[in-house]
Order: structure tokens, then C-alpha cells, then sequence
């Protein structure tokens, strides 16, 4: 066997085996990467273990992965972080299009067919209406807790602690939601994130004022230092102050805010008076593009009334 023959002998040789190696390389990257995602679909959105970890099983996996690759499903999904539900993009939108289409066929056989779509479309705005609610609800519940977290951080960093630890102590001590988003913050700077990305990040999370100022004071002490202390315990009485402000303000207005769910309630209560009262009415009324248009002008004009009274009602501290 002459030399060159040799060599590319030994060459197709090596070839096989590089090929065999970079096959093997890639099905076991491929396996950890779906062990990977896998144990991350087992985590609802808020970040507590699920299924096997002392929490349920998630439902509709696959439909949850898919969607978490479309713009619109890491929207939801981050919506939903937000909240602190335990529920998956997946579950939600699946959720929401069942029940769509159950109030669908509910509305065109009650009312009138031309009342379908509409309650559907209702249904899909009105969950996207209850995500914005519970984030709000869980913004509000972490500012009441702001004044204490502010007072835990100044009392650690009074007694030597640095930045780092003393959010992971306030994790620890507080109750959820303020618990649970200083956890995450804690687990992000264990894994090597900086502390200014950290915080941010919780702002962008939990948007308001008042972590806006404590997340300026904490990175701006954990730059140039200074007296953080006299600063996280001054910032902890205005805190205190926004929040009684806040919850005086917030009672005055509840009445306004009923009053803002109790308009669309009536267009839908004559709705069914007048159908109840003559059966048929509404399906005679949308069988012609006039009596169509006049329906959704009126429902327009609910919705507008709706909008307006909320916005009247909505006072900014």
C-alpha cells in the first residue's frame, strides 16, 4: 500500500470518527436542551416550582412552548410574570379561547348571532383587562411593602451587611410579592448579574414612583456610596407617608370605579330586558346593516363611557 493511499485512508478514518464525535455532541446538546426547556415549562410564570417541587402539574406543555416562540406569547408571558399567577402562557390562552368561544355560542343563541363575535371579542379584551388588573393589584401590594423594605435594607446596611446580602436577607423576611421579587432579584445577582441590571429590571417589572426612587437610591449608594443609611431610613417615612396618601385617595375613589363597571352592566341588562321582553328582537334588529350600525355605535358609546369615567376617576401621587 503506497503512502498516499495510506494518508487518505487514515484521513476518511479520522472524518468518520470527527463526524461520529460532532453526531454525538449534537443529539446530547439537543437532549439537554429539551431537559432544559422541560424543566422550565415546570415552572409557572411567578417563578415557584411546580409539578414535583410541591406545586401542580402544567397543563398544555407543548401549546405553552410554541406560543412562548411568537412576539405575542412572550408578551403574555411576561404579562403574566407580572401578576404572579400560577398559570402558563399556554394554560392562559387556552383559557381564554375556550371560554371566548363558549360565551360565542352563549351570545348567538341568547341574544343574536350578530352578538357573537362581539362577546368574544369582549371576552379576549376583558382577560387582557383582568392581566392588567392583577399586575396593578400586585404594583400596589409591593409598594405597601416598600416602606418595610426599605427599612430592612437600612437596618442591614447599618450593621455592615453589604448590598447583595442584605436583599437576600429582605427576601427572606418579607411576605409575598415583595418576597418573592426580592428572591428574584437575590437568585440574579447569585448567577453572576450586576446589581444596577438587577434593579432595573424589578422597576420595568413593577413600574411605580416610589421603587423608582428607592432603585436610584440603591444604585446610586452602591456606585458613589455615601450615607445610604440616613437615606433608605429618610426615604422609609415618605414611603409611609405616600402610602396612607394613597389608600385615602384610593377610598375616595372607589365609588367612581363602580360606577365605571356598573354602565357597560346596564347596556347588557336592557339588552336582555328588551330580547326577554320580546323574543326576537335583537335578531330582528341586526338583520339589517342600519339596526347593525346603531348596535355598535351604542355599544361604542359604553365602552367610551367606560374609558372616560376610569380616567376620571384615575389620580396619579
Amino acid at each position: 500500500m503506497t503512502t498516499p493511499v495510506l494518508l487518505a485512508l487514515l484521513a476518511t478514518v479520522l472524518a468518520c470518527v470527527l463526524a461520529i464525535a460532532a453526531a454525538h455532541v449534537l443529539s446530547s446538546g439537543r437532549a439537554r436542551r429539551q431537559d432544559l426547556v422541560d424543566r422550565l415549562d415546570a415552572y409557572p410564570a411567578g417563578g415557584a416550582p411546580a409539578a414535583g417541587a410541591g406545586g401542580r402539574a402544567r397543563r398544555f406543555a407543548a401549546i405553552d412552548r410554541r406560543l412562548r416562540r411568537t412576539r405575542l406569547g412572550r408578551w403574555v408571558h411576561l404579562r403574566l410574570s407580572a401578576t404572579g399567577l400560577d398559570v402558563t402562557a399556554g394554560e392562559f390562552s387556552v383559557y381564554v379561547a375556550v371560554v371566548a368561544a363558549v360565551l360565542w355560542l352563549l351570545a348567538a343563541s341568547t341574544l343574536a348571532p350578530f352578538f357573537g363575535p362581539i362577546a368574544a371579542l369582549v371576552t379576549v379584551y376583558s382577560a387582557l383587562i383582568f392581566l392588567n388588573w392583577q399586575r396593578q393589584k400586585r404594583i400596589e401590594a409591593f409598594i405597601n411593602q416598600l416602606p418595610d423594605v426599605a427599612r430592612l435594607l437600612a437596618n442591614a446596611t447599618a450593621a455592615g451587611l453589604a448590598l447583595r446580602t442584605s436583599l437576600a436577607m429582605a427576601a427572606e423576611e418579607l411576605e409575598a410579592p415583595a418576597g418573592e421579587e426580592l428572591s428574584r432579584v437575590a437568585d440574579q445577582l447569585a448567577l453572576g448579574r450586576s446589581v444596577d441590571d438587577a434593579l432595573d429590571e424589578l422597576a420595568t417589572r413593577l413600574p411605580s414612583r416610589e421603587l423608582v426612587v428607592l432603585v436610584t437610591t440603591l444604585v446610586l449608594s452602591n456606585k458613589a456610596g455615601g450615607t445610604v443609611v440616613s437615606s433608605l431610613r429618610n426615604l422609609t417615612k415618605t414611603l409611609e407617608d405616600r402610602k396612607e396618601t394613597r389608600r385615602e385617595i384610593r377610598t375616595m375613589l372607589s365609588e367612581v370605579n363602580a360606577t365605571a363597571f356598573t354602565v357597560p352592566l346596564l347596556g347588557l341588562g336592557s339588552l336582555l330586558l328588551i330580547n326577554s321582553s320580546n323574543d326576537g328582537a335583537l335578531a330582528r334588529v341586526t338583520e339589517s346593516g342600519v339596526g347593525r350600525t346603531l348596535i355598535l355605535i351604542s355599544l361604542a358609546l359604553y365602552g367610551i363611557g367606560f374609558f372616560v369615567i376610569r380616567r376620571l376617576g384615575r389620580i396619579e401621587v
